[in-house]
């Protein structure tokens, strides 16, 4: 039995594609052929304002990093040339910039994502980009809880005004 010898550079490329991925808690994974330098810097660019980093991976080093720290195994989006979004806070408005993006340039493609530690294809990686994001629905979820206490002080608001109308009504009667 022969025994493969692994060269340092890999092994140090292996680790290092582990930290990175290690960091995120969400991935998307994408065909960049076609793209320009200067196309994948503003995409770069933009992701990072949303809390995520961009990275051209070897589909082998990503299914060792992906097997090693116990995450799905995501072969079916692994081959070709591939990049992967590291998403380190909230994932849906990263998907929905890789989409937005693949209208301006159309080489782009997006291939699938591992999300909460479930594996999902394009199409669910579109309809996950749709849903709203955790500060819209903290802000959706604030106004359902205020509308009650709202409609408690306007409905007494309106009796204190009614009583207050009221009683000038007698006071301009007997006056």
């Amino acid at each position: 039995m022969a025994v493969k010898k692994i060269q340092p550079v890999k092994v140090e490329a292996i680790a290092a594609l582990k930290e990175r991925v290690a960091r995120g808690q969400d991935y998307v994974f994408t065909n960049y052929r076609g793209l320009t330098v200067e196309q994948i810097t503003n995409l770069r660019g933009q992701l990072r304002s949303l809390g995520a980093e961009y990275k051209v991976v070897k589909n082998t080093f990503t299914r060792i990093v992906l097997d090693e720290l116990k995450l799905p195994k995501a072969d079916a989006y692994l081959t070709g040339p591939t990049a992967v979004a590291i998403c380190r806070d909230e994932s849906g408005p990263v998907a929905k910039a890789l989409l937005d993006f693949t209208k301006e340039a159309p080489a782009l493609e997006v291939k699938g994502g591992i999300f909460g530690g479930g594996v999902y294809d394009a199409k669910q990686v579109e309809a996950y980009s749709k849903l709203p994001g955790r500060m819209e629905l903290l802000s959706m979820l604030m106004g359902t809880m205020k509308a009650p206490v709202q409609n408690l002080t306007s409905g007494l608001n309106g009796i204190i005004a009614k009583l207050a109308r009221t009683l000038q009504a007698v006071a301009d009667k007997k006056a």
